[in-house]
């Protein structure tokens, strides 16, 4: 692998915080001026103002609040104005973004899905501006491209949601969306000719499930793309119109469970069995089990109870004949694999094969042949190990080191292909047999970077209650510990999501030039199971802002850095989690960046999808319990006239069908107008991508864009410009 030694670098190291004054850096400007247009809303006896309301744009209609009203539009365009007037003028940001472009133009390929003698893949070489999906007919053949999105849209903005190849590999469904809106549209390929057929399914599709005759397949949509609590369960024959497909099931139309993250299905290879989960909260989801048999036969779905009532989530659903092998935290919060006889499918008769385990939190199960291969995490990096299926163990999976694995498997063979990355190794795809053990290398990224420039470190750390949380810290080797060191914190913390080891050849310069990058593993994720996820949900959300204010004060304290070196970053859950830091505690850091956030936190339910994080959050209009705790820490209405705010980067996509734009207008207004710091040196900057939605499917150019918005934004803040 090439050392980065002797390329372009796009700036120098910087050793002492004292540069050119931030001032001098970009030419005086103002940010545009904002209406103030206050409504009072009252909430159970409660006055809560809102100066910005008209931000949200058209609530007419309150099925779908929040369109963008062109006096909206005319803002935004302003705004966006005035950040590419700050950020394109910074001295290096044109050597920065090629520095940049020649990492993000690595290749990347995706570990294969295998069918019979075929390997399907997805791969983006250099300068494509979207991934495309090969094949090869056997594993050493020629590649042959499927599916260039670029050829049906020259302008890069058509991406791939999905691809699912039927059970032999001879026909293809797949998903197409544009501009960030992940709406995607299905569509099926002959993998023989290339052939499109005439299949065309619109509705924000999720994928595609084969009968094993390739007669057909069952599917998830909305029935009304703009409504996102319409979700269906579908059936479709090919060759006939879809809105001849019979609906299995679907999304409760009232009642409690109508606007939880609803329903979807699981059907076996054989389509003999369907599994329907429903979401009854971001913690908890019931199953039921039918079988398709019958359903074929008489038309009617006989449903069997699995589990009702219970908490804990579940998922990686693996069948072999009338046994369904699922991963599930009910009944063990850190997970467990159970057998499921689905003749006989209640949870008083689920079989443990892996029982839960002691500091280790199961992550999900894949089968291959006779065996069964469990992720696990330990100390918030991955573990596999392989069992029979009786659950006599098989023994661990060698990995390279500390970082994040996974596997793509066949329930018809032993082959199968190992994904694994860290901070400091890209993602890398060797072909093993899990049978023998063999393992050799399919596939590694040439980066023009020099992975052993950096070292990775995991230390553990005591929130304000006590707990400890751990994080992992990345930096050039031999840092001097001089407590000036440019530091980004990151973090998350929310929906059981889990903060692993990855690569990113794109921190390499941050690395370059001393700088530390931390990642902390923040209740409310799921690194320790579904105890430290509900850890940091509903009222307890205040212990997610807690843990990551205690891992910048640590970062402190043990002389990496101090608060004008100091910058934070998170996006979606972890915006709003930014945005919470940057209102609590303006002092601790110098820079923020608050990515496509959740904000307001009184109204963000309304709009778009966003009834489905209220049982992660909660209601502000439910109770006044919920309104007290959510106003306490939600951002937008936690902001202070008169208080020195540091720097922030709020961005957000216009396109986005999860969060909605709003929140990051409203709370860059708010700011801009609060802030007490100067504007020259402490921006509060928003870019809304007109282009864009919440980050997914975005072309090559845009990537490299946002990519080098953020980085010479914390580089002005932290001092690392010359």
């Amino acid at each position: 692998m090439p050392s980065a030694a002797g390329r372009m670098r796009p700036f120098a190291v910087v050793a002492a915080l004292c540069v050119l004054p931030a001032a001098a850096l970009v030419a005086s400007a103002n940010p545009p001026a904002t209406r103030v247009e206050a409504v009072t809303d009252v909430i159970h006896g409660r006055e809560i103002v809102d100066r910005y309301r008209w931000l949200e744009g058209d609530n007419s209609n309150p099925a779908r609040m929040g369109v963008t009203t062109p006096e909206v539009m005319d803002w935004t365009r302003a705004q966006n104005g005035y950040t590419r007037q700050m950020l394109d003028n910074l001295p290096g940001r044109q050597a920065l973004e090629a520095r940049l472009r020649e990492l993000m133009e690595v290749p990347s390929i995706s570990a294969p899905t295998m069918r019979g003698d075929r390997y399907f893949y997805t791969r983006r070489e250099g300068d494509q501006p979207q991934p495309v999906v090969w094949m090869r007919e056997g594993l050493d053949a020629e590649p042959r491209a499927l599916l260039d999105p670029s050829a049906v849209d020259a302008s890069g903005l058509t991406a791939l949601g999905w691809y699912e190849p039927n059970n032999d590999g001879t026909l293809m469904a797949f998903g197409l969306y544009r501009a960030g809106d992940e709406n995607s549209t299905l569509y099926v390929m002959d993998v023989d000719s290339g052939e499109w057929l005439a299949e065309e399914i619109p509705g924000k599709v999720g994928g595609a499930q084969w009968l094993p005759d390739s007669s057909g397949f069952f599917y998830e949509r909305l029935e009304d793309v703009n409504n996102p609590y319409s979700a269906q369960f579908k059936f479709h024959r090919l060759g006939t119109h879809h809105r001849q497909d019979p609906v299995l099931f679907e999304q409760d139309k009232e009642g409690p469970l109508a606007t939880t993250w609803g329903p979807f299905g699981v059907v076996d290879r054989q389509a003999r069995w369907l599994v329907k989960g429903y979401w009854v909260s971001t913690a908890a989801t019931d199953f039921w089990v039918a079988d398709l048999d019958e359903w074929f036969r008489t038309g009617e779905l006989n449903w069997k109870v699995m589990v009702q009532g219970e908490q804990g989530r579940s998922g990686s659903f693996q069948f072999l004949g009338d046994t369904l092998y699922m991963q599930t935290q009910i009944g063990a919060p850190n997970g467990r694999v159970v057998a499921i006889d689905l003749h006989n499918p209640g949870l008083a008769y689920w079989r443990d094969v892996v029982p839960a385990q002691p500091g280790r939190t199961l992550e999900g199960v894949s089968m291959a042949r006779g065996m069964l291969a469990v992720n696990f995490l330990e100390n918030a990096y991955t573990g596999i190990e392989l069992f029979n299926l009786d659950g006599t163990t098989r023994g661990r999976m060698e990995l390279p080191g500390i970082g994040s694995a996974g596997l793509s498997t066949s329930d018809d063979r032993t082959e199968a292909f190992l994904t694994y990355t860290s901070y400091n190794e890209p993602s890398s795809i060797y072909r093993v047999d899990l049978a023998t053990g063999d393992r050799s290398l399919w596939e590694r990224p040439d980066v023009p970077v020099d992975p052993s420039l950096v070292e990775v470190r995991q230390v553990r750390y005591e929130s304000a209650d006590g707990t400890p949380v751990t994080m992992f810290l990345v930096h050039r080797r031999g840092l001097v510990l001089n407590g000036n060191n440019p530091t980004l914190l990151y973090g998350y913390g929310g929906f059981d999501i889990s903060m692993t080891p990855s690569f990113s050849a794109t921190m390499f310069p941050w690395f370059e030039a001393g700088g530390v990058y931390a990642v902390a593993n923040l209740r409310g994720g799921g690194e320790y199971g579904a105890s430290w996820h509900e850890a940091g949900m509903l009222e307890n959300k205040q212990n997610v802002f807690n843990d990551f204010i205690a891992a910048a004060e640590w970062l402190i304290a043990n002389n990496y850095t101090n608060p004008r070196r100091l910058a934070i970053a998170g996006g979606s859950n972890g915006g709003l989690l930014t945005g919470a830091t940057v209102t609590q505690r303006p002092d601790l850091f110098a820079a923020a960046i608050v990515g496509v956030p959740l904000l307001d936190m009184v109204r963000f339910q309304h709009f778009l999808m966003a009834r489905y994080w209220v049982p992660e959050y909660g209601d502000a209009e439910r109770s006044e319990h919920e309104l007290e705790y959510m106003m306490a820490y939600s951002p937008y209405h936690n902001i202070h006239e008169g208080t020195r705010y540091p720097a922030v980067l709020l961005t957000a996509g216009e396109n986005d069908t999860r969060v909605h734009a709003l929140h990051a207008r409203k709370m860059a207004a708010a700011l801009q107008a609060a802030t007490a710091s100067d504007p020259d040196q402490d921006p509060v900057l928003l870019w809304v991508d007109l282009e864009g939605g919440h980050g997914q499917g975005k072309p090559l150019d845009l990537r490299v864009r946002d990519v080098a918005d953020q980085r010479i934004f914390l580089m002005w803040q932290l001092g690392m410009l010359d």
